[in-house]
C-alpha cells in the first residue's frame, strides 16, 4: 500500500514537471517568458504560482492578437484575475464580456457614453461620490466593472443571462447573454 502510495505521488510530481516543461516549450519569446513569470510571482489570486502560470499562459495566447504589447496584456489577465476571484466570477466569463463590450480597447468610449475594457457608465463615478477616478485606467475600470457585474448576479440570484442583460442594459432580451456566452464558449472556455 505504501509503496503504490509512493509511485502515485512520483507520478503526480513527474506530471506536474511535465507540465511546467510543456509551458515553458510553447513560450519561447524570452521577454514573453520574463512577463510571465513576472506576473506570475505577482498575482495575488491565484492559489499557487503554478496555476498563474498556466492560466496566464493559456489567456495569453488567446488574448495576443487584440493587445499585442505584452505588459498591458499581462496586466489586464492578471487584474481579471483578481476582480473576478474578489467578486466571485469566473475569470473567463469577465473576459468575455470585456471582449464583446470594447474588444481590449481600454480607451473605448461606446455611442452610449459608456467608458473602458468593460465599458462602464461615467455616472457610477459620480454616484459612489469619485467623480475624478478614470474609467479608462485598466485597473480602476476593472474594479467597477467587476463589481457592477457581481451586483447584478446577486440581484438575479446568480441567473447570468439576467444579470448580463442588466449590465448591458438590454434586461429582459437575450441578444446580448448570447453573445457574451457565445464569445465565452468558443474563446475563453477553461479546459
Amino acid at each position: 500500500m505504501m509503496r503504490a502510495l509512493l509511485l502515485m505521488s512520483l507520478g503526480l510530481i513527474s506530471a506536474t514537471q511535465l507540465a511546467r516543461a510543456e509551458i515553458d516549450r510553447e513560450v519561447i519569446d524570452p521577454e514573453l517568458r520574463h512577463v510571465l513569470r513576472e506576473a506570475a510571482e505577482s498575482a495575488d489570486s491565484f492559489p499557487d504560482r503554478f496555476e498563474a502560470e498556466v492560466w496566464l499562459t493559456d489567456m495569453s495566447q488567446r488574448l495576443a492578437r487584440q493587445v499585442p504589447d505584452t505588459e498591458e496584456r499581462m496586466l489586464i489577465l492578471r487584474l481579471v484575475h483578481r476582480y473576478a476571484r474578489m467578486f466571485e466570477l469566473p475569470p473567463e466569463l469577465v473576459l468575455a464580456v470585456i471582449d464583446v463590450e470594447s474588444n481590449f480597447d481600454r480607451y473605448a468610449i461606446s455611442y452610449a457614453g459608456a467608458l473602458g475594457l468593460m465599458q462602464v457608465m461615467p455616472f457610477w463615478r459620480k454616484e459612489i461620490g469619485r467623480p475624478e477616478d478614470d474609467l479608462h485606467d485598466i485597473q480602476t475600470n476593472l474594479l467597477y466593472g467587476c463589481r457592477i457585474l457581481a451586483y447584478y448576479l446577486e440581484k438575479e440570484n446568480g441567473d447570468r443571462r439576467a444579470a448580463l442583460a442588466r449590465y448591458n442594459g438590454s434586461r429582459g432580451q437575450r441578444w446580448y447573454p448570447d453573445r457574451v456566452f457565445n464569445r465565452l464558449g468558443s474563446k475563453w472556455y477553461q479546459y
